[in-house]
């Protein structure tokens, strides 16, 4: 198990450094990218200020820290994921298309193999916008960035996992982009509203099958009040729900026509 899981890290690591260095030979495009996803972010903390100054203190519960806390985790969460395993998003086209053969000849897990095949450039503005923003709103405590530094890990691979069980039902299903394209809006409106605005079944959701609370909102009580229950639940979830994801893709891999596809990559 532990060879395992240090061949997977080991794959990522060199997708990691290839993707990189795949981009870096276009600086000029990397970084333009980058400080647009930043500019185009920090608008909204422009947006939220004149909610809270025509509100008052408080909106559903949340201070004005708290929801640039929110946002923080989201935004990083949401980059981590993008930079790391972007490839996500081109499960059902591999699927439809036949191009998942080629993942399959090769000598590792798949499902690895295919999250960290390509990244997405305008992430890292993403990522970086949520470190500095919590850093300009909150400061520099060290117990809120150790549990943002946390949240980002375990928001990033919950955003991952959300649609890796979303793609995996086009082995059932058939195409399933509609499907996850809703699902991921979804995670993402949930993660950066106050808690407090989702009632009855829609808080229901977010605490189960669309776990937006566990990627900003259970960090956030974190925050606000430590207590080692909830953080081992908030662990333990997290757990569990990419468990679900690797055994429901795994499942669904044995449902696989193979396209008889021929493609080489490069």
């Amino acid at each position: 198990m532990f060879m395992e899981v240090k061949k997977i890290i080991r794959l990522f690591s060199r997708y990691f450094k290839l993707n990189l260095a795949s981009q870096m030979e276009y600086r000029t495009s990397f970084f333009v990218q980058i400080f647009g996803m930043v500019i185009n972010n920090a608008t909204f903390i422009f947006f939220w200020h004149l909610a809270f100054d025509a509100t008052g203190t408080y909106i559903a519960g949340y201070t004005f820290k708290d929801v640039m806390f929110i946002w923080a985790v989201t935004s990083s969460a949401f980059g981590l994921a993008q930079i790391l395993f972007n490839n996500v998003h081109r499960i059902s086209q591999l699927i439809i298309t036949g191009e998942l053969d080629t993942y399959l000849l090769q000598p590792v897990p798949v499902l690895p193999n295919i999250l960290g095949a390509r990244t997405q450039v305008s992430a890292w503005g993403d990522m970086l916008y949520g470190i500095v923003l919590l850093s300009i709103v909150w400061g520099f405590s060290w117990n809120v960035w150790l549990i943002f530094a946390l949240s980002i890990i375990l928001g990033g691979l919950l955003f991952t996992a959300i649609n890796v069980i979303t793609h995996t039902l086009t082995f059932y299903l058939g195409n399933a982009s509609m499907i996850t394209s809703t699902v991921f809006e979804f995670m993402i409106t949930f993660s950066i509203y106050p808690e407090g605005i989702f009632q009855g079944f829609v808080r229901l959701l977010i605490f189960s099958i669309l776990p937006a609370a566990f990627i900003t909102h259970i960090p956030l009580r974190l925050v606000g009040n430590f207590n080692v229950s909830t953080f081992a639940i908030w662990i333990g979830f997290t757990i569990v729900f990419l468990a679900i994801a690797c055994i429901f893709f795994n499942r669904g891999l044995k449902k696989y026509e193979s396209g008889n596809l021929i493609i080489t990559r490069l």
